[in-house]
């Protein structure tokens, strides 16, 4: 009896413990198109909309709680094929008011897409991990995949170079 009630607490413990921990992935947005310098809201361009649905397919093995994007046609072109491949609505977030204790509150405990920007995305995963490690993304850059853990003890953060080839 003792055995059952000490493997009862010790998966409980883990179960509790897996709950309390928060997953963040974080991405920039894939290419733009770039033919209007004066457009301030491009949508993607091909090779974006392809990269997008590549990002699907890397982050296939994960199973997004909520994915979250900047309210721009490119950020949201980015982020839906992982929102539909989770059956998700897509979410927004104010790049001003990030990583507020709200959005902490709404997060906990789960796995979480967010998609931004060359300097928001870098600038979110900072005001996470509550340290600037992280300086804005080269403009050419659209690879990067940021993943930080966030348990009760400690909050630990990578980056992943995600190549793409059309």
């Amino acid at each position: 009896m003792k055995k059952i009630l000490f493997l009862g607490l010790f998966f409980c413990s883990i179960f509790s413990y897996a709950q309390e921990t928060t997953m963040y992935y974080l991405i920039r947005h894939a290419e733009k198109d770039r033919t209007d310098a004066k457009n301030r809201d491009p949508l993607l361009n091909p090779k974006g909309l392809k990269r997008a649905e590549h990002w699907a397919k890397v982050l296939s093995s994960v199973k997004f709680d909520l994915v979250y994007s900047t309210n721009y046609k490119r950020t949201k072109q980015t982020a839906t094929p992982s929102a539909k491949a989770n059956n998700l609505e897509l979410l927004f977030y104010n790049p001003n008011k990030m990583y507020d204790a709200s959005f902490v509150e709404k997060t906990k405990g789960k796995n979480v897409l967010i998609v931004g920007h060359s300097n928001t995305t870098p600038a979110f995963v900072n005001k996470i991990l509550g340290e600037n490690k992280y300086q804005d993304i080269d403009d050419n850059n659209n690879n990067n995949l940021y993943i930080v853990t966030v348990t009760k003890e400690s909050t630990t953060s990578t980056v992943l170079y995600i190549p793409f080839k059309e």
